[in-house]
């Protein structure tokens, strides 16, 4: 069976699309082929990094891509994990399904670390679990 393609898209492709793509690799990298990308990328987040880690997910190596990077592609499925990534998405080719999740940004450069931790957390505890769902949706 051919593994189906997923792209996660945020606007930075510093931490929700990145935990997504290692969280959907980790759990069914049998089933989907998995990539991320930004509407305007930066740099892979150190705490999305860290908070990954304590699941034993490592997304070290991850680096942040830019969306018209994958506009000749063609995928399965483009799920956008925050609003502006909605607004700013790209057609993509052979009419992929368009799935819209929206999870808060634990990228606040005001925060204490701790707050921002428990932040990070939370926002890859949610993704994770809207994954899983995913998941047992796309095995029926």
């Amino acid at each position: 069976m051919q593994k189906r393609t997923v792209l996660f898209l945020c606007t930075g492709n510093s931490a929700r699309s990145q935990m997504a793509e290692g969280i959907l690799r980790h759990e069914a990298g049998d089933l989907f082929e998995v990539y991320s990308a930004g509407t305007n990328p930066s740099f892979v987040q150190p705490d999305a990094i860290a908070v990954m880690k304590e699941i034993n997910i490592d997304i070290s190596g991850h680096t942040s891509k830019l969306v018209q990077d994958f506009t000749n592609r063609t995928f399965d499925f483009v799920i956008t994990v925050c609003s502006k990534a909605r607004e700013n998405c790209p057609v993509f080719p052979g009419a992929p399904e368009h799935i819209a999740w929206d999870f808060d940004d634990p990228v606040h450069e005001d925060q204490d670390q701790e707050r921002r931790m428990r932040l990070f957390r939370r926002v890859r505890n949610e993704i994770q679990q809207r994954i899983r769902l995913f998941i047992t949706s796309q095995k029926k």
